[in-house]
């Protein structure tokens, strides 16, 4: 091979690899301008609709009957545990009715008082002053107490004893006798506030005989065969307490308030006492 072909063989080849690449770079350059074109003409995408909202579902609550209340209790239980519930409930009704009436005669007869001190001593006698008290009024009572004895002194059986003593025993009858009226319905309250726990108690006791009963006859300690009979028993023995405590706490009231009261009814009776001895009815 002679020099000329040797030079003229690589001169070839690279006039033809720079056709090549002349040839290509047009068409890549196109291609990569037209490309943000068409992304520039593209359309924005519309935007996706907002989600529509979820409507919270509703929650139905299912009424269950309480298989083990009082009304269970009532409806399930055996003659023992009505008698039980019954006489605790006119324990309660008694207690409640004693303590209103009584607090209705102790402001009656603080007003009596009341009215005493403003227009009994402030008349011409004795007579006048009780003639100017209510019907039925406790001072009255006292003051007309005093003059039938003052009156009925002489000429009768009780004349051997002395005035002084006659119209003082006189008054202090009468005196008892409201204090008497007033002690009314407290014994009830201490009674039903010493025995309703016990009554409680009873229920109690027979409620968890119960319990102790379906276990032998079912076999086996289940929640379901000792869950009635012991919330029985523990019915009983709140309701017990409920009856108990109001009585207690309102007998020491009305205790208290009594004795108030009669403070002023001995005061008021010992004040008439000594006017009556001094003549002056």
């Amino acid at each position: 091979m002679s020099l000329t072909h040797l030079v003229r063989a690589p001169f070839v080849a690279a006039l033809f690899a720079l056709a090549t690449v002349a040839s290509g770079l047009p068409t890549a350059a196109l291609a990569q301008a037209s490309a943000p074109a068409a992304q520039v003409a593209e359309p924005a995408p519309a935007p996706a609709p907002a989600p529509a909202a979820v409507a919270a579902p509703t929650v139905i609550k299912e009424a269950v009957a309480n298989p083990y209340g009082l009304e269970a209790m009532w409806r399930d239980g055996d003659i023992i545990t009505r008698t039980t519930l019954i006489i605790m409930i006119i324990m309660s009704m008694g207690s409640w009715y004693v303590i209103f009436t009584k607090l209705f005669e102790q402001s009656k007869l603080m007003r009596s008082a009341k009215a005493a001190g403003e227009s009994f001593w402030s008349a011409g006698s004795i007579k006048q002053g009780a003639e100017s008290l209510d019907e039925g009024s406790a001072f009255r009572f006292i003051a007309e107490s005093g003059l039938n004895a003052s009156d009925h002194h002489e000429g009768t059986i009780v004349e051997s004893i002395d005035k002084h003593t006659w119209i003082g025993m006189s008054i202090q009858r009468a005196v008892d006798n409201i204090n008497s009226r007033l002690q009314d319905g407290l014994a009830f309250l201490a009674t039903v506030g010493s025995t309703a726990p016990f009554v409680g108690l009873f229920g109690t006791v027979w409620g968890i005989l119960h319990a102790l009963t379906s276990i032998g006859v079912s076999g086996q300690a289940s929640i379901d065969k000792v869950a009635g009979p012991v919330g029985e028993a523990l019915i009983m023995t709140a309701i017990g307490l409920a009856v108990a405590v109001p009585a207690v706490m309102g007998y020491n009231w009305l205790i208290r308030r009594n004795k108030n009261a009669m403070e002023r009814v001995r005061a008021f009776s010992g004040d008439v006492h000594n006017v009556l001895l001094a003549g002056k009815r």
